[in-house]
């Protein structure tokens, strides 16, 4: 895959820190410059979610065999039996496109990326103000069980540890403030 000239916004967090309403502020924001990369994903559609919008949704096997054949940038089993990952016709389809990709994605697989275009990325962490608010949000979604909470909180602590590998670190106390400053980060590195 051709590097040269080829950009990368890569967006990670714990569940519930907010990267998704950054992502959304942030392509709304750069409409011409941005395009949304939708990743695969082995679990099913929560809510209003649309194969080929919000994830392209497929069994394990299939993504099994994706993997056989190298067809992802980053992939990741996140959960047990759940397959998240960035393919790599996606990220190529942004490109020709004209628009720069943006990944909203794992933090494994967000520190894959960086490995693969350290110069051409850039990465930005959102960090919860703590981890009772992340549980609050949480529950507040009503789409998860007690079980699934818990999950993702103890995933939460352990990838909390991992923010100091990103580019930029943004803490979403407040959603407008944490959106105007990943807003200016990304202007930045479109210049």
């Amino acid at each position: 895959m051709d590097k040269i000239n080829h950009k990368i916004i890569i967006i990670a967090a714990p569940s519930g820190a907010g990267k998704t309403s950054i992502t959304r502020y942030l392509l709304n924001k750069f409409p011409d410059q941005l395009a949304f990369s939708i990743s695969a994903a082995t679990r099913q559609p929560r809510g209003q979610e649309k194969d080929g919008k919000d994830y392209y949704f497929i069994s394990p096997e299939e993504f099994r065999q994706k993997i056989k054949e190298d067809a992802f940038i980053e992939w990741e089993m996140v959960y047990e039996g759940k397959y998240y990952g960035t393919l790599k016709s996606e990220i190529n389809k942004i490109w020709s496109a004209g628009k720069v990709p943006v990944l909203d994605i794992d933090i494994k697989g967000a520190i894959n990326v960086q490995k693969q275009y350290p110069t051409e990325s850039v990465s930005l962490f959102i960090e919860p103000p703590s981890v009772s608010e992340l549980r609050k949000r949480l529950e507040f979604r009503g789409t998860e069980t007690p079980e699934s909470i818990e999950a993702r909180i103890n995933k939460a602590t352990y990838e909390l540890s991992f923010k100091d590998n990103f580019d930029h670190i943004i803490l979403n106390d407040v959603l407008e403030k944490a959106c105007i400053e990943a807003a200016e980060i990304v202007s930045g590195f479109l210049q």
